[in-house]
């Protein structure tokens, strides 16, 4: 890494030194404002042969303040979201074409935000953040070269970059079902006379939830420091994100949820009487400051040169009580069993160096650039109390487990774009990523996680891009990507070698490979004043993809695979249509097949019924091609937007706005089996929202914005569906007599629910 750091300042040194070397006069229309070009390089542009939709700050503003960014991006093409407490508040995750999470990549102003081990962006940590971009572009497939892990099915590319000329403040205000109370507010300065500005933005949600223990109490807040001239860019930015929630992963039982589909099991125990209790700090809490210094120059009139360094540093820790577990379960001598309150921890520090020249003509469009990073993140066992142990006893002096994750990065990419003639362009694309993994220390069982390896990849990109006029464009690409495995898929194949060898069976496990797929889009888009329609067809082949085959850790965690071949191939459709001044109509459609080839489940056998344990033993059960687990074939989104006074009178003092949506995901399966009893079936899902604004007065005639108040109401699940919208299942062989017994568990989502909201903007 010595050797990538020396590259990377002699990189930096040398774009100092191109104001003095390269002259040139300017092209108008052809160099990026500054204030912009932080986010440029993770973006696709207009000539670009990449699939991806465009979402602006107003775009983002007009949804549920209840929701989270994911489902705040809902309504987008082959877009499937789902919170766990069943509001938009708290946990929300969100699948794209089927890719779920981790192989998704999140930039934040072109820092990648995936965890490193994890590979998944946990957005619970950045509560509102939807209301605190300026844009968001959600590139579908491969997309554009970018750091970070998760670039394998998707990627979300979001921007706070955004230099007004006016000062501005704003308040939000709104409460609803499940005693839900959200409050936000920004200022800034505008662009002053000397180049200097400043914004802020504060937000903070408290809500119940809706199933029981669904409680969040989070906050964020954004503050950026920047000066800019003519040729430079000085922008210091600070995200920070608190959250406090309910444990909610578990999801419940299936026939549970035929009987109380609120019930949540997190912190239940049985006191000395035999009555059910909960213990009232079953919680999750999480912390994150993002530190961001960015200096963009333009250097000639052709070359902008930007450098960006950030730092992450998060910490946090879940607490459960644990009831009936061993005490050698958290390394304590003994045989006897108890009830333990127990937290599980994180501390880690994450940071990454970028830098990037773009030079910028009328024909030819070239940016290269580098970055390097470094995650090291601790994971920390603690034991609080115990019942059998007592509160005397110095638990302080206990050490559970502490195991380390070390992950180190270097990624350099050269991108351009060609333009021989006025209705075509070339794209060509080459990154280079090199990854390097370490890590230390027993797990929460007690097991050895001591491992180092490294992966390097090439990941080539090419395409076409035809311009028959301002309307119309059609493009062809195809890019070939790579993904390493993640931590969870390495320790657990770790421990399920371990405790095969403990039962004295023979195994040496399974050598994970990294992931590989090629993505073909074929694509045609057409916009005019009033119609904009796209239709696309993708073909993603995967080799040694990773996925769950059956094989359970010894705490029932779905443990991957490679496996040799499958794929996503389908067609999105979207249209958006100004039918008049005061009605809008929007759609989209996405019809796929995901399978796999030649599927081999692996069904664990446990020890006993009451005493489940896994033995290392497995049967193998082929099931020939099948369908991929959480991968809708058909999703599908239609929209209505009315304003009828914007157009009775345009220079009315009052404006109403009502929007009527309906998403549609069709039949999912839990598993790779495609058995009908573990799927989760076909839902629809309407929402409603209502709005009123009155301008107070008019600032100026050339002021960005007036001074104006909006009441909105949101009805979210118009038609009171009673759906879940995510699950889990696993089966077991018994040991002791060959039956076979498995689990089914679903997240149920909330009914019909309701939130007012009051904005002011001054």
């Amino acid at each position: 890494m010595c050797y990538i750091m020396r590259g990377f300042l002699f990189f930096t040194a040398i774009m100092s030194l191109i104001p003095g070397i390269v002259q040139g006069a300017e092209p108008e229309g052809k160099v990026e404002k500054l204030d912009s070009a932080v986010v440029s390089v993770s973006r696709a542009g207009d000539s670009t042969p990449v699939t991806y939709t465009m979402v602006s700050r107003e775009q983002l503003r007009s949804v549920n303040p209840m929701s989270s960014l994911p489902m705040a991006l809902a309504l987008q093409p082959s877009v499937v979201t789902v919170n766990e407490g069943g509001t938009g508040l708290g946990y929300s995750k969100m699948t794209v074409r089927g890719s779920k999470g981790s192989q998704i990549n999140v930039t934040l102003n072109g820092i990648t935000l995936n965890d490193a081990e994890s590979q998944e962006v946990f957005w619970v940590n950045i509560p509102a953040l939807s209301s605190m971009l300026s844009s968001v572009q959600l590139q579908r497939g491969l997309g554009t070269s970018a750091a970070g892990p998760g670039a394998f099915g998707a990627s979300i590319n979001m921007s706070t970059a955004s230099v007004g000329q006016d000062p501005y403040a704003s308040v939000d205000m709104g409460y609803g079902s499940y005693g839900t109370f959200t409050a936000a507010a920004a200022v800034g300065t505008g662009l002053t006379k000397s180049g200097l500005y400043f914004d802020f933005a504060y937000s903070r949600g408290l809500t119940d939830g809706y199933i029981r223990n669904a409680f969040a109490d989070v906050q964020s807040a954004l503050a950026v420091l920047g000066w800019m001239n003519e040729r430079n860019s000085l922008r210091l930015t600070w995200l920070f994100g608190d959250q406090h929630t309910g444990i909610t992963w578990h999801g419940i039982d299936l026939a549970q949820y035929e009987t109380d589909r609120r019930y949540n099991p997190a912190g239940e125990y049985y006191d000395a009487y035999g009555n059910v209790r909960y213990y009232d700090n079953d919680t999750d809490n999480y912390t994150q400051h993002h530190l961001q210094l960015n200096y963009t120059r333009r250097l000639a009139e052709r070359f902008v040169w930007t450098s960006t360094f950030n730092w992450t540093k998060g910490d946090g820790y879940y607490e459960n009580y644990k009831a009936g577990k061993s005490f050698s379960k958290y390394n304590f001598e003994g045989d006897q069993e108890g009830d333990f309150i127990v937290r599980e921890a994180m501390d880690n520090h994450y940071f990454v160096l970028n830098s990037d020249v773009r030079y910028v003509s009328d024909l030819l469009s070239v940016t290269g650039g580098v970055n390097l990073s470094r995650y090291d993140g601790d994971h920390i066992g603690k034991v609080l109390w115990s019942d059998v142990l007592g509160d005397a006893y110095d638990y302080a002096s206990h050490s559970w487990y502490l195991n380390n994750g070390l992950k180190q990065e270097a990624n350099a990419f050269v991108r351009a774009e060609w333009s021989p003639l006025a209705w075509m362009t070339a794209y060509a694309d080459l990154q280079y990523r090199g990854v390097w993994l370490d890590m230390s220390g027993p797990e929460d069982d007690q097991i050895p996680l001591d491992y180092a390896t490294d992966w390097q990849f090439l990941n080539p990109r090419a395409g076409l891009s035809f311009h028959w006029d301002r309307h119309q464009k059609a493009y062809v690409s195809a890019a070939l990507g790579h993904r390493e495995p993640g931590r969870s898929d390495i320790k657990e194949n770790i421990k399920n070698v371990w405790i095969a060898q403990q039962a004295g069976v023979d195994s040496e496990g399974v050598t994970l490979k990294p992931e590989k797929m090629l993505d073909v889009e074929i694509g045609y888009n057409y916009a005019s004043d009033r119609l904009s329609a796209s239709a696309n067809v993708y073909l993603m082949e995967y080799w040694d993809m990773l996925l769950e085959t059956g094989r359970l850790s010894n705490v029932g965690y779905a443990i991957k695979e490679n496996v040799s071949r499958s794929w996503r191939r389908g067609v999105e459709l979207a249209a958006s249509w100004q039918a008049l001044p005061w009605l809008r109509a929007d759609a989209n459609l996405t019809l796929s097949v995901n399978r796999i080839k030649d599927y081999t489940e692996f069904v664990q056998h446990v020890d006993t019924y009451d005493y489940w344990s896994a033995t290392g033993r497995t049967t193998a059960v082929n099931y020939g091609t099948t369908t991929m687990l959480m991968s809708p074939s058909v999703t599908g989104m239609a929209r209505l937007s009315f304003s009828p006074w914007r157009e009775i009178a345009s220079n009315s003092l009052k404006t109403i706005m009502l929007s009527l949506d309906g998403k549609y995901v069709g039949k999912q399966y839990m598993d790779n089996t495609m058995t009908d009893s573990r799927s989760i079936p076909a839902y629809f899902v309407s929402n409603l929202a209502l709005s009123y604004e009155v301008p107070l007065r008019k600032r100026s005639f050339a002021a960005a914005q007036d001074d104006k108040v909006r009441i909105s109401f949101y009805i979210n699940n118009l038609f009171n569906n009673m759906y879940y919208a995510d699950g889990w299942c696993w089966k077991n062989i018994v040991e002791e007599d060959g039956a076979l017994i498995d689990g089914i568990g679903v997240y149920p989502q909330a009914p019909l629910n309701c939130m007012l909201k009051l904005s002011w903007q001054f």
